[in-house]
């Protein structure tokens, strides 16, 4: 059987969007170390790409729906090499800083788009199946992201491991204006008002609404866990390595597997259930952490990335499932919560973490999963319409 090259495109899409964006965590602490800095303030190399993200993704998608999908996620693709290159040469915290905010501000017309064009370009049947993939491909490259620095600062230091993804870049990049085929379903809006309108009818549907809150609660959770358990295995009594924190993150790994039976998942139990099982075990999982021993943190570091990338993935393809119109912008809009959740999740644990080490972080992000496991009970519905 042929492999469809579009899916090949799919993957590359994930994998360059996500090389970069969550790259910083396992270095996190040399970083804040070599600069002065606490953990809140280096974190905001994190939040600033977020922030960015969120800044811009619903306009992205408004975008898209009038330019078309390729010639958006190409264009993207390659101006991102350009701050990817430049992170690796940031002179002091301010200028890494900045440039993650523009390394931020060129990732949704990726993954925005990607996503749209999966809606677009698959029938229902087959399109939660590339979503899955899509997934997978995302923690693939959340994982080589975090790997890569890790495990190259000890002998390049940190900005090697980010010059080594900008490498990366560069081969996402053609892979992606290789074997994507321009869209053939896609219908362009009229003009970017038309589009806008269609967007501010997103945020009068409920069900949109529902889902965009669940969006918000997954990175809020996920930053809050990945940046804060890295300084809390950073310190006494772990003392972990730079190549360890980055290969902790192997965790993805699983979690991208996990993805590859969404379809399947959701077809038996149907999303609403899906995510509420999911949502229980992520929960349990987080508490483990509070065992201070290192494969009890690396257990929980697993439960994290499996139930927050199988939450993800459920609620992204609901999005493009549910939006009748306008499916870029609907995108947008989920893309923009999730990375508000993603900027809150780095700042509050952040404050947390400060004033009571790893645990006062755990009960934010416990709180959070309790908060979106209500909304998914009230507000979703199974997509067979039962409750």
């Amino acid at each position: 059987m042929s492999i469809d090259p579009r899916r090949v495109a799919v993957a590359f899409c994930a994998i360059g969007a996500f090389l970069h964006l969550y790259a910083p965590q396992p270095v996190l602490p040399m970083i804040a170390a070599e600069y002065g800095a606490s953990p809140t303030q280096a974190s905001l190399i994190i939040t600033a790409g977020t922030l960015a993200v969120a800044a811009t993704a619903p306009f992205i998608g408004a975008l898209s729906d009038v330019l078309g999908r390729k010639r958006v996620i190409v264009a993207a693709m390659a101006l991102l090499i350009v701050p990817a290159t430049m992170t690796a040469l940031a002179q002091n915290l301010e200028q890494l800083i900045f440039w993650r905010f523009v390394h931020g501000l060129l990732l949704p017309p990726i993954f925005t788009v990607t996503i749209a064009y999966i809606g677009h370009e698959w029938p229902p049947h087959q399109a939660n199946g590339v979503f899955g993939l899509y997934t997978a491909a995302s923690s693939v490259g959340g994982f080589f992201g975090r790997f890569i620095p890790g495990m190259l600062t000890d002998h390049f230091g940190w900005r090697g491991g980010f010059l080594a993804l900008a490498a990366g870049s560069v081969i996402c990049f053609a892979m992606v204006a290789w074997l994507l085929a321009p869209e053939q379903k896609f219908v362009r809006a009229n003009n970017i008002q038309t589009s806008l309108r269609q967007m501010l009818a997103h945020l009068r549907n409920p069900k949109l609404l529902a889902i965009y809150a669940v969006g918000f609660g997954v990175l809020f959770n996920f930053i809050a866990t990945f940046t804060y358990l890295t300084f809390h295995l950073a310190a006494p009594p772990f003392n972990r390595s730079p190549a360890f924190l980055g290969s902790v993150f192997v965790v993805y790994l699983l979690g991208a597997a996990a993805s590859l039976w969404l379809g399947r998942a959701i077809a038996w139990l149907g999303r609403r259930n899906f995510v509420l099982w999911v949502l229980a075990f992520w929960a349990a999982g987080m508490l483990v952490s509070l065992i201070p021993w290192v494969p009890a943190i690396v257990f929980a570091l697993v439960m994290a990335s499996v139930c927050g990338i199988l939450t993800q993935a459920a609620s992204t393809s609901f999005v493009a499932a549910s939006a009748k119109t306008g499916i870029s912008a609907a995108v947008g809009l989920y893309v923009t919560c999730f990375y508000i959740g993603g900027t809150f999740g780095g700042w509050l644990p952040g404050l947390a973490y400060e004033a009571g080490g790893w645990p006062a972080s755990l009960a934010l992000v416990i709180g959070m999963i309790g908060i979106q496991a209500t909304i998914v009970a009230v507000a979703w519905k199974n997509e067979t319409g039962t409750r």
